[in-house]
């Protein structure tokens, strides 16, 4: 089911109704959370229903086994090993199997020996990255000793199987999560009606930005080997912000939906072109999923307490398995080497990048310096992007090559070229988005609004802002699509 359809503009009002009104008590809000969240993940094909309820059981399971063997570390080594190898193989089986089948089949074939491996059809479970790493965290933390395991199977499931988050994140942890399904919940209003604002947030940067943007994305690099470069870079850049609008506004959404019913999920975005420096883009970036990694891989290779080339050693194992979590494809790979490549760089240079407030603090401009770090970071990025967004390598080459030619420089004729992608709606919107933003860049979303605001500290003021982005997005809507994360 996607947020932006016509059956969640129906399923959430419902399931909001059973849940404070029906469904009174701490264990039956956790049932219903489990069997809404089943019929949400259910809409798109039952039968990824079986999975993702192996993967809860399993790793419910393996709490209660790791409680067992208490003070038997190898039993217990053994247990959680076992269920992270569970979970990784079928994450591994359904998306990517035919990766590397066809990878060794190319490898030997180059050889002169012929595998014949079968390839699968297999159609990726949606959202499966996203929770079996969520179930990982839990088994490796009660390992860990960090939080007792549970013995209810319906609070387990509900943390597993959250619809708001389940599909493309936060990736929860259980440390955060879980205790919340152990606690009574009261309805919080002003939790709730800030919860409604970072939706609506979401919805405009999803519906009026990203979904208009990959129309002209989509155009682009359909015929990328005929157009200028000028052009090209315009579409480098448009996908540079459908690609942030799309995934956090899932998240916006994902996060307000969750405050409707209580719940407090980590936040996965910090505003993060306004970066001066990759490191710090990389830290406002899908900040759950850089997290995670930095915890459990990046800490256990020695993270940076060792000497500067063992760092650089980790920072590369680290996104070079990023790069693969996004998706079988060595694109993806390539994408996060060039993150890792980046940072290497910054770590060589000995560059700082602990910045303590956010850029321009106290002040609306930001200095000619930090307008150029900004500059700087927004173009490294972009170039990332387009090897993320290329199908092959050689796409990704051509693609930065054409951009870099002489071409870049014939401005008339690109411009001219644009008219016929339709960014009369597009570009008004993202100035509005990236204002917006820019003004509300110290809070956790942008229509955080609070009482030391003069202008919407009124009622009046605020429902017309509300009124007026509904009106947006309704009127500037683009082609409905589904959410990019969805296929990772």
């Amino acid at each position: 089911m996607l947020f932006n359809s016509f059956e969640f503009l129906v399923f959430l009002p419902i399931v909001f109704l059973l849940y404070w009104f029906v469904f009174r008590g701490r264990q039956w809000q956790n049932l219903l959370v489990v069997v809404a969240s089943y019929v949400f993940y259910g809409w798109w094909d039952w039968r990824f229903l079986l999975l993702i309820a192996l993967t809860s059981l399993c790793s419910y399971g393996s709490g209660l086994l790791l409680e067992h063997y208490e003070g038997q570390r190898r039993r217990q080594q053994i247990v959680s090993a076992a269920n992270i190898i569970l979970n990784l193989s079928i994450l591994g089986v359904f998306k990517y199997y035919n990766f590397f089948v066809e990878n060794l089949d190319a490898l030997f074939g180059m050889m002169g020996y012929n595998l014949d491996w079968v390839t699968m059809n297999v159609i990726l479970p949606v959202g499966i990255s996203f929770y079996t790493f969520q179930a990982l965290s839990y088994t490796i933390d009660v390992y860990q000793k960090k939080l007792p395991a549970t013995h209810d199977i319906v609070e387990f499931f509900a943390y597993i199987s959250f619809f708001p988050q389940l599909v493309a994140g936060p990736i929860e942890r259980a440390t955060n999560l879980l205790p919340q399904f152990q606690q009574k919940r009261n309805f919080d209003y002003a939790k709730a009606v800030d919860g409604c604002r970072q939706m609506l947030w979401g919805f405009f940067k999803k519906m009026v930005i990203a979904d208009n943007c990959a129309v002209a994305v989509n155009q682009i690099w359909a015929a990328y080997n005929e157009e200028t470069g000028f052009v090209l870079m315009v579409g480098a850049i448009l996908f540079t912000f459908q690609i942030y609008c799309d995934f956090s506004g899932y998240s916006d959404i994902a996060i307000g939906c969750a405050r409707l019913f209580g719940f407090n999920l980590m936040r996965n975005f910090n505003f993060p072109y306004f970066s001066r420096s990759i490191p710090e883009f990389l830290r406002r970036w899908h900040i759950s999923l850089t997290t995670w990694f930095r915890d459990y891989i990046y800490f256990p290779l020695g993270g940076s307490r060792c000497d500067k080339w063992k760092i650089i050693r980790n920072v590369y194992i680290v996104w070079g398995i990023s790069g693969l979590w996004h998706g079988a494809n060595w694109t993806f790979v390539c994408w996060g080497l060039f993150h890792g490549t980046m940072l290497a760089i910054y770590n060589i240079l000995g560059i700082s990048t602990k910045y303590k407030n956010v850029v321009a603090y106290n002040r609306f401009c930001p200095s000619i310096k930090e307008l150029l770090q900004m500059t700087l970071t927004f173009c490294i990025a972009v170039i990332g992007w387009v090897i993320f967004r290329a199908e092959t390598i050689n796409d990704a080459f051509n693609y930065l090559s054409s951009m870099f030619s002489y071409s870049l420089l014939n401005v008339t004729e690109s411009i001219e070229a644009l008219k016929g992608f339709q960014l009369t709606r597009t570009i008004p919107a993202l100035i509005v988005m990236i204002v917006c933003e820019w003004i509300q860049r110290d809070k956790q979303h942008a229509l955080q609004l609070n009482g030391n605001n003069v202008v919407f500290r009124y009622t009046l003021t605020r429902f017309a802002l509300y009124i007026l982005l509904i009106s947006l997005t309704l009127g500037l809507a683009g082609t409905k699509s589904e959410f990019i994360y969805f296929q990772f």
